[in-house]
This record gives structure tokens, sequence and C-alpha cells, in this order.
């Protein structure tokens, strides 16, 4: 029989960005710039389910390998009566593995969207029915504090997918001193991080012969549009993604393909022929790059896995 359960959701009221106002913000650069979030409506969820699947694309398929390879091994190094906290709320396969292989005591899911986290959050409590599911709404950028049913238990972090990459590296070590400090002193931290690698391999993934990533990246002009009532015209801009080796990350642009005017709020915005918006970074790191970056934000790496190729890593961090 399938009940339907109650969740205690702990919202800590995030603040929401005034849409129309940070878009303008980032028009208004001397770089023109756009926030990745905006790839993500149902449209842009849905092709970017599709991007995983894609032959070209090879961090999500190596980090599900890593976990089916390795996850009894991370389950004897956590231990037991722990409770998982998953930052960014997802019902996806990587989360539902973690809670099969660590039979947690809580489940702590974290997101800023109430209505997606909750759906999630009831979606994983009615197929793991002895699991307590404990709903953080809360914006992960910022400190946040854990519901008190989770005292006394051990707590891990769950940050999949290389999520890590898309903060600026100082951003990054913020983020990484913030969790630590939710944590608290032996708290762990499991992350997937995409490793540096040839650049062919990094360009393909994000320059499919489908074109599903220059769908994906077009679909921020569209959630705009549909957003603001923006008037982008998605065929006057072109996908453009390349590695920048010296900073180490992918960068993705839109290039305008003409001479053309937008307008966003009552602002007037020109975009010359050939000029690019830039919508996001992936960064990527060595081995000896990232466990130095976790040692410099209050964690000591206690092990990490790659795949054979070495295209992707697993990594458990503890708090000190």
């Amino acid at each position: 029989m399938n009940v339907q359960r109650q969740l205690k959701v702990l919202d800590l009221h995030p603040e929401i960005e005034d849409v129309t106002e940070e878009v303008c913000a980032g028009l208004k650069k001397r770089h023109k710039s756009l926030s990745p979030k905006y790839f993500y409506d149902e449209q842009g969820s849905q092709l970017f389910e599709a991007i995983t699947q894609l032959d070209e694309y090879y961090p999500t398929r190596t980090e599900l390998g890593l976990f089916d390879a390795h996850l009894s091994e991370i389950a004897d190094l956590i231990g037991e009566g722990v409770c998982v906290i998953e930052y960014g709320s997802g019902s996806s396969l990587k989360i539902r593995k973690l809670l099969k292989a660590l039979s947690p005591l809580a489940y702590v899911p974290v997101d800023i969207s109430r209505d997606y986290l909750l759906n999630n959050a009831m979606a994983l409590a009615q197929d793991f029915p002895r699991l307590t599911v404990l709903p953080v709404c809360a914006d992960f950028s910022q400190p946040i504090a854990l519901p008190e049913e989770v005292d006394g238990m051990s707590p891990i972090a769950f940050f999949p997918g290389s999520s890590i990459g898309n903060f600026e590296p100082a951003q990054a070590k913020q983020f990484l001193l913030r969790v630590a400090k939710t944590l608290g002193c032996g708290g762990h931290l499991l992350i997937g991080v995409d490793c540096k690698k040839d650049r062919g391999v990094l360009e393909r993934a994000y320059n499919d012969a489908a074109g599903v990533t220059a769908a994906f990246n077009l679909n921020a002009l569209s959630h705009l549009n549909r957003l603001l009532g923006t008037k982008f015209q998605l065929d006057a801009f072109a996908h453009e993604a390349h590695y920048n080796e010296d900073a180490g990350c992918i960068q993705m642009f839109l290039r305008s393909t003409m001479q053309q005017q937008v307008s966003v709020g009552g602002s007037v915005f020109t975009f010359d022929d050939g000029e690019r918006l830039h919508t996001e970074n992936s960064y990527k790191y060595s081995p000896d790059e990232f466990v130095r970056l976790a040692e410099d934000s209050a964690f000591r790496c206690e092990h990490y896995w790659q795949d054979a190729d070495e295209y992707f890593a697993l990594y458990l961090l503890k708090a000190l």
C-alpha cells in the first residue's frame, strides 16, 4: 500500500534573486554573462538528462561506474549511524545508490527551490519508507543549519556530478569551508570532481555531434524569454565551448551572429556581430590540485578513487 508521508521541512527562507536585476547586471558587464542556473527549467533539465546519455559526455557514466565499483568500500570507511546531507536536491540514480549502500538514519536534501525540493524528497521518502527524510529549503551558497533531529548522527555531505567545477576556485574554497563548518569536526564529504585531461576529450564532451549541448546552452535564452518576456532570437546566437588550458576550465558562450538589440526590464542591450555571452565555466582539477584545495578548506582527504582512464575522481574528505 502506498502511504503518502508528511515531511517536516526546515525552511530557512532563502532570498530569491530578482531575476530581471540579476540578468541586467550580467548584461551590463564589459564581457556579458548569464548565470548557468538559467539553463534549468523543465526543458533544460530534460536536455541535460539527454546530454548525460551521449557517447561524448563521459562524466555521468564514469562517476556511476566509480559508485558501482567502490560504494561498499566507501560505506565501510564511513561507518554506521550516519545522516546523508545532499547539496542540491535530487532523485537521481546516484543518491539512491548511496542511500542503499549506507542505510543512513536520515537523509537531508538541501535546495533553494521549495517545490522542487519537496517533490524529490517525497519521491525518495516513498521509495525508502524506513528512512527519515528532512528537507531543508536553503541557499547552500550560504551557511545553513541542519534539522535538530540529526543531532548525534554522523554527518556525511554528498555533492556529486562535479558541480564544484561551476564555482570559481575562490568560491569553491568558500563553499568547502561552509560545508566543513556545517558538518563539524569529523564529518565526511563525498564529492565527485572532473579531472584535467586531453583537450580533445573535454571539448568533444561539450560540443557533441547531435547538438544537444548547443540546445541546452541556447535554452538559457528560451528560459528568459518565457520567464521575463524577453525576445532573444535563438537563431541569432551560436553555441561555443572550448577548454581554457591556462584557467583549467571549459568555458561556454553564446556568440551573437549579427548586430542586434535585446530589451530586458526596460533596458536595451546591444550585441555586436561576433560578441560572446558567457554562460558557464566548468573547472577541472588534477587530484593533487583538488587535494590542496580541500586541505586549504578545513578538510583532509581520506581517500580518492579514479577510473582507469583517470577522467573522473570521487573523494572522501573529512572535516578538521
